[in-house]
């Protein structure tokens, strides 16, 4: 029985071990970091309500839509967009290299019209299949358009109607071209030209691709946070997560001893599950979300001591080291679930009710309150009882407590006053 136990204890202790220091460097740097870890630019967009618009719910959520499609188009990668109160929508763009030309085309209506002579809109971007980047036999950068069933009839006709006569192609009411049409064109395919390089031709197409957005929108705020100062935060933080887990491993390790030294290896498990819950989920690490780890890892240390302290209680009043584990777990419980589960419904309300960084507060909370249930509650009592039923010591100073002192009888206790 001894020698399972200690078996136990060694394969368990060896695993967590090395699963740290295996994968604790590739979760840290493969973990999706907010604006405030690796730099970026925050926008606010504010709907404007106008004569032809109304802001409603509709028009912010296909709003979001159409702007997350632009950003995936750009090729931004971990982009946060989201609803800020009735009429705002949040963009934070990690690590965007060029944020005016971002910005720029985030915010644009993109209303495509094709109108007459007589100022008549025949054709909108909602006739439009496709749209596309490419060259001119010069070697001038296009826009190539390709429209749909309906747009392709309606082209037909404009350009039948209008032989030896201009059309005009309109962006947001500004004109891009207007071409003399030379003879009917029937393939439902269009170019655009004008534009001054092809990037700015593959931005048009783009906008064009993604659609025009039902209301028109205003940056009403506009932060970039330097790739610098957001590794110097990220820099300070880490150091300031390394100093605390340092310290609190010190404490428990001197105060609990083999207790403590049982849940620092417990922690670095915490930290690893809690670190890959979080890739897994794709969650975003931001200053605020590391004080929701660090909080939540004092969280799992007072679980700790709450399941320590209740142990020692237990050998003080007599019991075995090996009931002392199993009633000291039992009694501490009930505490620990109430705790956290007040912490969960803080954390919740928090999440519903905040925005951006106060989320991210509240999910690495609510993630390390959970993880730390597990870990404290189930890892810490298997290792716990592993090492007990070892015989590796039966003196309980080992556990930071103190031998069980029975009481003098009465008898006795009169014959020594």
């Amino acid at each position: 029985m001894e020698s399972k136990n200690r078996a136990k204890l060694l394969v368990s202790v060896l695993a967590i071990v090395i699963a740290f220091a295996v994968f604790i460097k590739p979760l840290v740097s493969t973990v999706k970091q907010g604006l405030d870890l690796q730099g970026g630019t925050h926008v606010v967009l504010q709907a404007q309500e106008t004569p032809e618009s109304k802001v409603d719910d509709d028009a912010i959520n296909r709003s979001i839509q159409i702007i997350s499609r632009r950003v995936n188009e750009l090729g931004l990668t971990e982009p946060v967009i989201q609803r800020q109160g009735k009429d705002k929508i949040i963009v934070e763009l990690p690590g965007v290299k060029d944020p005016e030309q971002a910005i720029a085309m985030l915010g644009k209506t993109a209303m495509l019209e094709f109108k007459d002579m007589e100022g008549n809109t025949v054709l909108t971007g909602k006739d439009l299949k496709d749209s596309k980047a490419s060259a001119d036999q010069s070697g001038q950068p296009v826009v190539t358009l390709q429209f749909n069933e309906d747009g392709a009839k309606k082209f037909a006709d404009l350009t039948a109607r209008n032989v030896g006569r201009q059309i005009a192609i309109l962006l947001d009411g500004k004109v891009l071209t207007a071409p003399r049409v030379s003879e009917p064109i029937t393939g439902g395919n269009a170019q655009i030209t004008g534009s001054k390089d092809a990037k700015e031709a593959e931005h048009l197409a783009i906008l064009l691709r993604s659609g025009s957005l039902p209301v028109k929108l205003e940056v009403v705020e506009n932060r970039t946070v330097g790739p610098t100062l957001g590794q110097d935060a990220k820099d300070a933080s880490m150091k300031a997560f390394a100093i605390g887990l340092a310290g609190v491993f010190l404490f428990m390790l001197l105060y609990y001893r083999l207790s403590g030294l049982v849940a620092d290896i417990v922690l670095l498990l915490y930290t690893l599950l809690l670190l890959a819950v979080m890739k897994g989920l794709n969650a975003t690490l931001t200053l605020p979300g590391m004080a929701g780890i660090i909080l939540s890892i004092g969280m799992a240390v007072d679980a700790n001591v709450l399941i320590f302290e209740r142990f020692k209680e237990e050998i003080a009043n007599g019991k075995t080291l090996r009931a002392a584990v199993s009633s000291g777990f039992s009694r501490a419980f009930t505490t620990i679930l109430d705790s956290n589960v007040t912490t969960l419904m803080a954390a919740a309300v928090l999440f519903y009710l905040g925005t951006g960084p106060i989320k991210g507060f509240a999910v690495t909370l609510a993630l390390g309150v959970l993880i730390s249930m597990f870990t404290a509650v189930t890892v810490t009592k298997f290792i716990l009882g592993a090492l007990i039923g070892s015989n590796f010591t039966k003196n309980p100073a080992w556990f930071g407590a103190k031998a069980f002192q029975p009481k003098a009888k009465d008898g006795k206790g009169e014959a020594a006053r």
